[in-house]
């Protein structure tokens, strides 16, 4: 089949699991957001997650995505070092070769290794213990809980920067590979990744870092002083 034996219908594959995988990130930023802000808010919609049967649906085909974007990233990489070794990045007329071109596999390795421990903090104690008919944990405390380790947060802030590399390539190289590739469109989809990588990667960090200092403390004081700067 030529999505599964030619490298352009690899590269589909990994494009349109990439940009699946992008939306799915900035929605589950945005929901991180609301959590920042409201705590109702945030269990409402970890509630009409966990109980609306589209979404558990959509979950084990997100998962399949995840498995097909790795899988195929993994095949594409060890095919181009055989194919071509150290000239394995030239870009021919277009631009020069980026520093997260170049480590798009390592990149995805961090990437890869931190959704392992992101998935033991939440996802095994709050939707797999729902499957196995045992009681959830809150998600608001379990971000509460995490977030109040500051190594958990460096990591975590590790993992976004990294996210932010295979982002901004990822995005604009998978609408390459889909055919949006003259020199115009080229130009304009570098800026909207690096755009979109940014908005979603601060996203997290922000909730990362405020949830931090709610832990310690400080994030009601400075909701208080802005409160006073707004009388």
């Amino acid at each position: 089949m030529w999505l599964t034996k030619s490298s352009i219908g690899k590269k589909v594959v990994m494009s349109v699991t990439g940009l699946c995988l992008v939306f799915f990130l900035l929605f589950h930023a945005t929901m991180n957001m609301v959590a920042v802000f409201s705590r109702a808010g945030y269990d409402q919609i970890t509630h009409f997650l966990g109980t609306n049967a589209l979404v558990q649906f959509m979950v084990p085909i997100l998962a399949l995505f995840f498995i097909f974007h790795i899988a195929y990233s993994i095949v594409l990489t060890l095919q181009n070092l055989r194919a071509r070794g150290s000239d394995r990045y030239a870009i021919t007329g277009k631009s020069e070769v980026t520093w997260a071109s170049k480590n798009m596999f390592v990149l995805g390795v961090i990437v890869l290794l931190m959704i392992g421990l992101h998935l033991s903090h939440f996802w095994a104690k709050m939707q797999l213990k729902e499957w196995t008919g045992s009681p959830s944990d809150n998600g608001y405390e379990l971000i509460l809980l995490k977030f109040s380790d500051p190594v958990i947060v460096a990591l975590y802030l590790v993992w976004f920067v990294a996210i932010w590399y295979h982002l901004s390539h990822g995005f604009w190289s998978a609408f390459q590979t889909l055919g949006l590739n003259n020199a115009i469109w080229f130009k304009r989809l570098k800026v909207i990744g690096i755009v979109f990588a940014t908005i979603i990667c601060v996203m997290f960090a922000f909730t990362t870092i405020a949830f931090y200092l709610h832990s310690i403390g400080l994030w009601d004081s400075l909701g208080q002083i802005w409160t006073l700067g707004q009388h």
